[in-house]
């Protein structure tokens, strides 16, 4: 596997992400996108690319803060991720611009790509989905479900897959609800499976194991999440 450094722009932003993917063969192959937590793009996102690209795709870890900008306390993260949840705007061009990064790499398929989110990546890769982003799917694993415009899901043109956990306090079960009246009044081809027992982060091992705190790592969760993204990608890149 090749692994390294990934740098590109949104505009005059210069953004520091990392790619990875199998060297041995110059055939282009779907690409897909990771879209990191709150903390910024960390050993948790590469560790997801590396599995990726694994699994035969080009993954790229991207970076939405910008190169050096990465929380180093949960207050930290908070800020940052409301700044960009604030505005969705400029949240949507960072994740494009990371996107467009992946299309243009030489070994990608830009017919087939995808893009995936924890956490603050989830809802970013929801909000790459309702900007009208041209992309075959997109996966939250226990993201963000809130809409600023519900009515902009009639711009998704690809299928969508949330994973998340039944249990999860920080997402308010009214976000849920909206969410899926927005995707059936948009019209829009989606799956929400929920994992019972998981709650906010149930795919980091780094959270610990304590639900009472309201994220925790759940093993069985973890791994049904993962297959079941690896049967929509099998399903979207057909």
């Amino acid at each position: 596997m090749r692994e390294e450094v990934f740098e590109y722009k949104d505009g005059v932003v210069i953004c520091e992400g990392y790619i990875v993917y199998d060297d041995k063969s110059a055939n282009k192959r779907p690409g897909v996108l990771v879209v990191h937590e709150w903390m910024g793009l960390g050993d948790y996102e590469k560790r997801r690319a590396r599995q990726l690209a694994e699994l035969g795709y080009v993954a790229l870890a991207a970076d939405i803060y910008g190169k050096g900008v990465r929380a180093k306390t949960q207050e930290e993260a908070a800020a940052l991720a409301t700044k960009y949840r604030a505005d969705r705007a400029m949240l949507r061009s960072r994740a494009k611009a990371a996107l467009e990064a992946l299309k243009n790499h030489p070994l990608v398929d830009r017919t087939k790509v995808a893009a995936i989110g924890y956490c603050f990546g989830g809802g970013t890769v929801l909000e790459l989905a309702r900007s009208g982003a041209e992309l075959n799917g997109v996966v939250s694993f226990h993201g963000n479900l809130d809409a600023q415009k519900p009515e902009e899901a009639k711009n998704i043109r690809c299928k969508v897959l949330v994973c998340h956990g039944a249990n999860d306090p920080m997402v308010p079960k009214e976000h849920v609800l909206a969410f899926q009246d927005e995707m059936r009044n948009a019209g829009v081809d989606w799956q929400m499976i929920l994992y019972g027992g998981a709650v906010h982060s149930f795919t980091n091992p780094a959270v610990g194991n304590d639900p009472s705190k309201g994220v925790a790592y759940n093993e069985r969760a973890d791994r049904r999440s993962w297959e079941a993204m690896k049967a929509f990608f099998a399903e979207i890149f057909a």
